[in-house]
């Protein structure tokens, strides 16, 4: 199911939490909060628009951490529903588009339903303060027009980077809604 990211709730506080890759190293929002700010994305291996944008979300994430700025990505499907999601294959997925950040399993997704998260892509950009400054996608790229595109997302972050603000104007992301296990 396509969905759109909500408006940005500009001030939204960063909820802390600690999840692990699928390796085992833990991460924290608090410790990566950075003087720059910090970048987290919601992503799943599986989502098309997500397998559409890897190679330009690597690129970018690069292009922010040399400046900088902190990147973690969350994975939040319940992957025994769709196992290309499994932490396996989130290894794979990341080393196949050379993901720089760490990727890190939402076991439980409680991570995911507290920020709110909607579908994958959801891109959220705080400021060093963990102050929500940025939601909405990676870059205006028409389908198939990759050589004309704006990049939103790091236009975004080096502003948030540079005056703790983000863009008033921001385009809502899209993508497929984030697969929630049956309670």
């Amino acid at each position: 199911m396509l969905l759109d990211t909500p408006i940005c709730d500009f001030g939204y506080q960063a909820p802390d939490f600690s999840l692990k890759t699928p390796e085992g190293e833990t991460f924290t929002v608090n410790k990566q909060l950075g003087d720059k700010g910090l970048l987290i994305a919601f992503i799943c291996n599986h989502c098309p628009y997500v397998q559409r944008i890897a190679q330009r979300l690597a690129t970018d994430t690069k292009t922010l951490m040399d400046e900088g700025i902190n990147v973690l990505a969350i994975m939040s499907n319940d992957y025994r529903y769709v196992d290309a999601d499994s932490p396996t294959n989130m290894q794979r997925f990341a080393q196949e588009h050379q993901f720089l950040f760490p990727y890190l399993v939402d076991e439980d997704q409680s991570v995911g339903k507290r920020y709110g998260a909607v579908c994958t892509p959801d891109f959220f950009g705080f400021n060093a303060k963990g102050s929500l400054q940025y939601r909405g996608r990676l870059d205006d790229a028409r389908m198939g027009d990759t050589d004309n595109r704006i990049p939103e997302l790091v236009n975004a972050m080096r502003q948030i980077a540079e005056t703790g603000q983000g863009p008033k104007e921001q385009t809502p992301s899209m993508g497929c809604s984030i697969k929630w296990r049956n309670e």
